[in-house]
């Protein structure tokens, strides 16, 4: 598998099980069914966050047990665990949301504790969704452990009386019924109709945009971030993937081997040219982070202006992840660029060969799926980062998503300090044509936890107001979201940022061509207002939401603990 490399002569775990002092650990094994031969081969690490009780996850028993099987052919003996896992379309809009993001923390800790304690020597990372795969990401790079990544794969389109819908639709839905736009029939044949199944949310949205990244990364096998969940192929690749577990341990290939800076650029690059998530610009510096390299905005900034955007999933257009596949999938986009010369195919990955040599055998199926770079939808990237007097670390904009009508827009700010009093405003249809919705006071610090707002884009979106109405936040969106929504404003109101010193009928002027953001009002009265600023409490003062309130970064960082 590795050219020119040769095996480790030790294994992590031999400090676990050898030895005449270590009989008890051996016996305690034995306790949990382990034979002497599985005892003295390599444990493999299987992280798996299955949970019955969101899609995204509710397969991954099976492919955890495909993921065995093939530890289990490779000569390893798996060793399983589990980490929490929350939906975001579930808990969105409540409590649970303030959870999300600091639970990447949480999973990560978990991993690093888990395979550590029981010295394992490779991991199979076996998740979904948002924050986990991030978090498990982040675990097994600070231990620098051989691991390779297992996703469940994306969900197939529901169908309503022959329409192909997706979660987007069903997400606007509710902003459409308060629009008089759509009936209540249609509305609750949605909720039976739109999700079919097993998978991650249809779209380009964040489950998928970070499975995507895992491919460009190194960290897992072709076709991982758009084989359909249903797919046969799900279980060939989990048990491919845990044979290569294995070797990984035998040959004691590490992270920090073949991921640098350069890694980053790459997943930067397809990020832009396929508009994933604005949570990519939150997760990538944290998993850089964790394994001691530097990823900020500026670099978003920079690749997004010489990077075009050559395709448009839902929610920024009509096709999804299975569109994707069929097309010739992730490793299409990457052979496309690689032959471009943007993304840099020499980088090594978890199965021996190079970025380029896995991806030498594919190619572009459908040219409206994947269009040719010479035919871009946008010259620049699906994301862009604004700066100005509002934001002067930065804020984020999926730009793949916001019609031409918004590129430029100048409105009074409606100021809003929690994300509960934007949402009555707009159930209310107080929010008119030409507004700039402000929402602070919802960052890492102060949500705490900057919980993803898809209810109020959907809402938006819903009523038509996407076209007319910008909103701002040092909150964020959920890869859901589409129009003039700009989050991750930075520094966030809670830090004393610009934001927290808007005031309601302050003009707001973003410009997406100038990549701007400002607050037409001066830099003396700002400072005025800042003098009589104070700090806000705590929204949340005790448990462990209270002490992640106290430790976490800025978001322009990655949001990783201090």
């Amino acid at each position: 598998m590795f050219k020119n490399r040769e095996m480790t002569d030790e294994f992590r775990s031999e400090v676990l099980k050898n030895g005449e002092a270590k009989i008890s650990s051996r016996a305690l094994m034995k306790g949990a069914g382990l034979t002497d031969e599985q005892i003295y081969k390599p444990f493999i690490g299987i992280v798996n966050s299955y949970t019955n009780f969101f899609p995204g996850h509710s397969n991954l028993d099976k492919i955890g047990q495909a993921v065995k099987d093939g530890v289990l052919m490779g000569g390893g003996t798996p060793v399983e665990f589990s980490t929490i896992g929350i939906c975001d379309g579930i808990v969105m809009g409540g409590l649970g949301m303030r959870y999300s993001l600091p639970s990447r923390e949480l999973i990560a800790d978990c991993v690093e504790t888990m395979a550590n304690s029981h010295t394992c020597d490779a991991l199979v990372l076996v998740c979904s969704c948002d924050k986990i795969i991030p978090g498990m990401i982040m675990g097994a790079l600070r231990l620098d452990i051989p691991f390779i990544i297992v996703t469940g794969g994306p969900m197939l389109a529901g169908y309503y009386k022959g329409k192909r819908v997706d979660v987007q639709d069903v997400a606007e839905s509710a902003g459409q019924v308060l629009a008089g736009t759509m009936d209540l029939e249609v509305f609750q044949a949605y909720e039976d109709e739109v999700c079919p199944g097993c998978g991650s949310c249809q779209g380009m949205f964040t489950a998928n945009s970070m499975a995507c990244m895992t491919e460009v990364l190194g960290f897992s096998l072709p076709g991982t971030g758009t084989v359909p969940a249903v797919n046969a192929k799900r279980y060939h690749m989990a048990k491919k993937s845990g044979q290569i577990a294995v070797e990984l341990a035998k040959y004691d290939f590490r992270p920090s081997e073949f991921l640098d800076k350069q890694s980053f650029i790459n997943a930067i690059t397809l990020d832009m040219l396929l508009g994933c998530s604005t949570n990519t610009a939150l997760h990538l510096p944290a998993i850089a982070h964790s394994i001691g390299i530097e990823v900020c905005l500026d670099d978003f900034d920079e690749i997004s202006r010489k990077t075009p955007n050559i395709c448009k999933l839902s929610p920024n257009g009509k096709h999804l992840m299975q569109d994707l596949d069929m097309a010739g999938g992730v490793s299409a986009v990457i052979r496309q660029a690689i032959d471009a010369g943007l993304i840099d195919g020499s980088q090594l990955t978890v199965t021996g060969n190079t970025l380029g040599e896995n991806v030498a055998n594919a190619e572009v199926l459908d040219k409206e799926v994947i269009r040719p770079l010479d035919n871009a939808y946008s010259e620049e990237g699906g994301l862009m980062v604004l700066k100005g007097n509002l934001a002067p670390l930065g804020a984020v904009i999926k730009a793949a998503g916001v019609v031409p009508e918004m590129f430029e827009h100048e409105g009074p700010a409606r100021v809003f300090n929690s994300e509960r009093h934007a949402m009555s405003a707009l159930a209310m249809r107080r929010i008119k044509p030409g507004d700039v919705m402000v929402i602070r006071y919802e960052g890492p610090k102060g949500g705490p936890g900057m919980p993803e707002m898809l209810t109020i884009t959907a809402l938006l979106a819903g009523q038509g107001l996407d076209k007319s109405v910008a909103l701002v936040t040092d909150g964020r969106f959920s890869g859901a979201s589409r129009g003039g929504v700009i989050g991750h404003v930075a520094p966030e109101a809670a830090l004393g940022g610009p934001i927290a010193f808007i005031e309601e009928g302050d003009m707001i002027r973003l410009s997406l061509s100038r990549r701007t953001i400002e607050v037409l009002v001066s830099d003396e009265v700002l400072e005025e207002r800042k003098k009589n600023w104070t700090p806000p409490e705590m929204k949340i003062k005790t448990g462990w939401l209270a002490r992640y309130a106290r430790l976490v970064g800025p978001v322009s960082g990655g949001a990783v603990l201090e």
